[in-house]
Order: C-alpha cells, then structure tokens, then sequence
C-alpha cells in the first residue's frame, strides 16, 4: 500500500511538473544598436609646456612663463576663461644613466598642460598654429564632439527599439510563433568620435594646420526580452 502511494505521488509530481513547464511562456532576449551621424559643434584639445633646465627653480620659472603666454594667447583667440581648464602640472628631475655607474643628475624637466574647449571648429587650425607660436610644444587632439548629443540619441534609440521589434518579429514567425509583448529593456548609448590627430611635438611655429571635423556617431544600444506564444 505505501509503495502504491509513492508511486502515486511521484505520478503527480511528475505530471505538474509537466504542466508548469508547458504553460512557461517561450521567450526572445535582442540586442539591437542603431547609429546616427551628426556635425561635431565642439573639439577638445590638449595644450602642453615642456621645458628644461639645471635648475628647478628655473625649469618652472620658464615653464611658467610661456604657459602664461598661452593661456593669454587662447584668450585673446576668443577661448572662454571655462574653456580653460589645467589638466597636469609637473617637476621631475632628470638623470644621465651609464653602465655600472650611479645615476647622475642633470637638471629638472617642469611641464605643464590645460584641456582646451573649442566651439568654434573654423577657427580650430588658427587656435593651434597660436598655441605653438606661443610656447606650446605638445599638441594632443582634437577630440571632436557634440555637445548636445540627447536630441540625435533619442532618434538613435527610437530606430534601436524598432530595429529589435522588427528582429524579434521577424525570429517569431520564423519559429512558428508570434510576439505577445515586451518584457524587459534596457539601454546603453556610445558617442564615437572621428579618430583624434596623432601628438605633436613642434619647436617652431608652421602654418595654420588643416582642421576636417568632419562627422560624429552617436549610438544606442537596446537589449530587449520578449514573450512569445503560439499563432
């Protein structure tokens, strides 16, 4: 009698279990992006002094100099006080190194560096042609960007959501089945900028370079789940 019970009761655990998993509704996870291209309206660059010297004192002091010359450069090239900000100032000495001989000392090497913001992209070419005439021996940039990117967002995430709607429709029917709705989304989003122009280390001032902002691309990503039935 016991023997027939639990046999009974593992017959319906069994057949419930079989139950429960065929009214587990199927379901579709999606990763879709889309992409929208724009005109970049804003550049970063970055502004570096180096200089030299046996001293210390008088490595920063020339640093500081023509850092200052820089900065009045900038401004008087239209660039906004806020548009100014320093990114690394720095004093380190710098030794001659030989073979089975201590390190000697030689001087002191003083930098200093400040991130520009340029909104005006014409003018871009200008501005570093005037950082170089004024002292400025490392160019990094520009890194070109938009600088109200929710507007082109918003459309890349509207055709990312349609682009997985679309997808999980298409995964769907292919299975026999039909979407009921939407389960779950989430979101990331990537602004890509055009790849930055390589360092420059110049002595001198040269022409006026040629600054192509060209464009930028600004992506969403959507992960999407979904619930399908039977048709």
């Amino acid at each position: 009698m016991k023997r027939a019970k639990l046999a009974a009761a593992i017959a319906a655990a069994m057949a419930a279990g079989a139950a429960a998993a065929q009214q587990q509704p199927a379901t579709l996870n999606l990763t879709a992006t889309a992409e929208v291209q724009a005109a970049p309206d804003i550049a970063g660059i970055g502004a570096g002094v180096v200089t030299q010297a046996t001293e210390a004192q008088a490595a920063l002091a020339a640093n500081s100099a023509k850092m200052v010359r820089v900065i009045a450069a900038l401004k008087k090239a239209g660039v906004a006080d806020r548009d100014i900000q320093t990114s690394g100032l720095n004093l380190q000495p710098q030794f001659r190194y030989e073979q089975n001989q201590p390190p000697v000392l030689t001087g002191f090497q003083a930098s200093n560096r400040v991130q520009v913001t340029l909104r005006d992209l014409k003018g871009a070419g200008r501005v570093i042609d005037t950082l170089v005439a004024e002292g400025a021996n490392q160019i990094d940039g520009p890194d070109f960007r938009v600088a109200a990117p929710e507007p082109l967002l918003d459309k890349a995430r509207a055709e990312a959501v349609a682009k997985a709607r679309a997808r999980a429709e298409l995964y769907a029917q292919a299975a026999g089945l039909r979407v009921v709705r939407i389960t779950a989304i989430s979101e990331g989003f990537e602004q890509r900028p055009p790849v930055p122009m390589a360092r420059m280390v110049a002595a001198e001032a040269a022409a006026a370079p040629p600054v192509s902002p060209g464009e930028v691309g600004l992506s969403a990503t959507v992960s999407m789940a979904f619930e399908l039935a039977p048709r």
